[in-house]
């Protein structure tokens, strides 16, 4: 689901004022290295179950060896024990099982994406229950008793998946729905209902419920008329109705029930800022929902029994998420992050509140102290527009000591930068680099109306305002205003290209980070998953068969002997979403026309780099690169 909220915006004065921050003690340069040798931990998905049967362990992910792998997770605090070894892959918790200690996971193949689900046994052994060299495959959920559960797999099409039913003893399967084009909304608790969507355009959809059992057609549930958006958080544990998020009532999501019986639809959540998530613990007592407010996640905990929300304790300052409940519900399970820590597993007794850390993921090497909180900033983009940001402003900057800056964007176009840990910023932000992760019209989480701004304007009034942010970054006094680059990642490398290509005096380099070169090409060679939404990314994006002249005229391939600041690529080869020819031929013709290129790709990574060594030496690129050309 696409996030949409608002954020804050900071006082001018205390954006640009010429008085440095309060800390201007020797701050601690770290190496990349250092930043990337935290170690970074993932939840199980909330479909499964997180905690071990026995309750003694808690399922999560973790790259503690630099390739991530499973683990469990002792409760009571000690080392965790690793359930899966790989040296290669990304390897992902999925669940326990209900009634013993076999667990399911996920891995695809070297960043390519197509995931496979796996059982791994009692004695160890490991056992691809989708397998194929073309299958894409993911869990959906555990039947009631705990007897079965269900998988989806694009096996029998590439273009969509279909469900099926597992015996949790022998591994044999059913097929339980045959798909004709829908995206998956889960399964209800007790097994008899599925929810799918099916996204129009960018800006509508509907969604759809069948009868398991009946085995009939997708029953439309959202009739309207309009554009509407409609998502899926799921079912009530009762299974009598399904919770769904809509934008039908204002300019962001809100929570809105379903009845199954009748069809009866109510208001569960409303706020201003969309809800980001809403779901419940086994027996209906707690829910869990989640706002994507001012860039962060705002969570509840509320008791539907007294009515009251769970207050906990001795947790750290930051955004508080990933909700798992043990299966007697005296307890959970939360991951914790702030601007400066990674992701920590904590687990609290919910009847005192009290909660304990499992984890401590920064690398002990790296005090916190020397690492910056970000702030929310706006500025008035070329037409009048607020555009929001987040920024990260290093603790030495100051009027007598004014440092580069890094227009940071995000990817999508969609997406959304956010609070919380990053350490490849916060390694550039502590060797020296202000950075702004600017949410450019076009980006979740502020509405709407903003979200939509950019359609079919890619590369056009998005990009008017990241070199707008340019002359506000300039603005500040701690800024120096002869040493600002363009850095992102996906669309963001796209914007970047983009940016040194239409704007070749703007900017004084980038950083492209797998991201598009040729629209022409992208759009006509999206994996043959995406299918569900391919109406709906080409109404946004504009369709190929139509819209190839102005995507040839946006695409920075065909434009680039106008760029004249010097360039670094990164691209990993297995990427399914952004080809590795893209990279290829934008280096190739940069590189003709004399402009210095720099260029890396790392063989075994996809669309995203989840290998320690790998973000490690592209962490160091990064410096490396913005060193040479921006600290003259």
């Amino acid at each position: 689901m696409k996030l949409r909220s608002m954020s804050i915006a900071l006082g001018a004065a205390l954006l640009m004022g010429g008085v440095a921050p309060a800390a201007l003690a020797q701050v601690k340069t770290y190496s990349a290295k250092a930043f990337y040798e935290t170690t970074s931990y993932r939840a199980a998905p909330d479909a499964g179950f997180s905690f071990s049967p026995d309750g003694k362990s808690l399922l999560i992910s973790g790259d503690q060896t630099g390739v991530y792998n499973v683990y469990a997770l002792p409760v009571t605090g000690g080392a965790a024990t690793p359930l899966t070894t790989s040296n290669t892959n990304a390897t992902f918790a999925v669940s326990w099982f209900p009634k013993d200690a076999r667990i399911l996971f996920s891995a695809d193949g070297g960043g390519n994406e197509l995931s496979h689900v796996y059982v791994r046994g009692l004695d160890g052994a490991v056992k691809d229950l989708t397998p194929g060299d073309k299958v894409k495959a993911g869990f959906v959920g555990w039947g009631p008793s705990g007897d079965q559960f269900w998988l989806y797999t694009n096996e029998r099409d590439a273009k969509t998946f279909d469900v099926y039913a597992y015996d949790a003893k022998t591994y044999a399967r059913t097929l339980v729905f045959q798909n004709s084009g829908y995206e998956l909304g889960g399964v209800s608790p007790d097994g008899g209902t599925l929810a799918l969507s099916k996204p129009r355009t960018s800006a509508d959809g509907n969604l759809y419920l069948v009868d398991l059992k009946a085995k009939g057609e997708p029953k439309l549930i959202t009739p309207h008329t309009g554009n509407v958006s409609y998502d899926v958080y799921g079912f009530t544990p009762d299974s009598k109705a399904l919770v769904f998020a809509t934008d039908e009532h204002g300019e962001f999501n809100q929570a809105w029930t379903y009845t199954l019986a009748g069809g009866a639809k109510a208001s569960l959540i409303k706020a201003d800022w969309d809800v980001q998530d809403v779901s419940f613990s086994k027996s209906g007592r707690y829910r869990v929902s989640a706002l994507n407010a001012d860039a962060s996640t705002q969570l509840t905990l509320l008791d539907q029994k007294t009515g009251q929300a769970v207050k906990l304790t001795g947790l750290p300052d930051g955004d508080i998420g990933a909700v798992r409940f043990n299966r007697d519900e005296s307890a959970i399970a939360v991951a914790v992050a702030s601007d400066t820590s990674p992701v920590d597993i904590f687990v609290a007794d919910l009847k005192t509140g009290q909660a304990k850390r499992l984890t401590k993921a920064q690398n002990p090497a790296i005090a916190e102290s020397d690492l910056v909180e970000a702030s929310v900033a706006r500025f008035k983009s070329y037409d009048g527009l607020e555009v929001p940001g987040v920024l990260y402003r290093p603790k030495d900057a100051s009027a007598a000591k004014p440092v580069p800056a890094i227009v940071l964007v995000h990817g999508g176009p969609g997406g959304q930068s956010r609070k919380g840990y990053n350490p490849m910023v916060q390694h550039l932000v502590n060797h020296g680099y202000a950075v702004y992760a600017i949410n450019n019209r076009g980006s979740s989480g502020y509405g709407k109306t903003f979200f939509h701004l950019d359609d079919k304007k890619h590369g056009d009034v998005d990009l008017k305002d990241v070199v707008a942010s340019k002359a506000w970054l300039q603005g500040m006094d701690w800024i120096a205003d002869d040493g600002i680059a363009v850095v992102g990642g996906s669309y963001g490398g796209y914007m970047t290209a983009a940016a040194l290509a239409f704007q070749p005096d703007v900017f004084d380099a980038g950083i492209d980070i797998f991201g598009v070169t040729n629209w022409v090409r992208t759009l006509t060679s999206i994996p043959p998953w995406w299918a569900s939404f391919k109406e709906s990314l080409y109404d946004e994006m504009g369709d190929p068969a139509t819209d190839g002249v102005r995507h040839r005229a946006i695409s920075p391939l065909f434009h680039a002997k106008n760029i004249k600041k010097p360039l670094l690529v990164i691209q990993g080869a297995n990427d399914p979403r952004v080809l590795k020819v893209e990279s290829d031929e934008l280096v190739a013709e940069v590189k003709a026309g004399g402009t210095p290129v720099e260029y890396v790709v790392f063989p075994d990574e996809g669309h995203g780099f989840l290998k320690r060594d790998n973000r490690i030496k592209a962490s160091d690129a990064y410096v490396d690169f913005l060193d040479k050309y921006l600290k003259k």
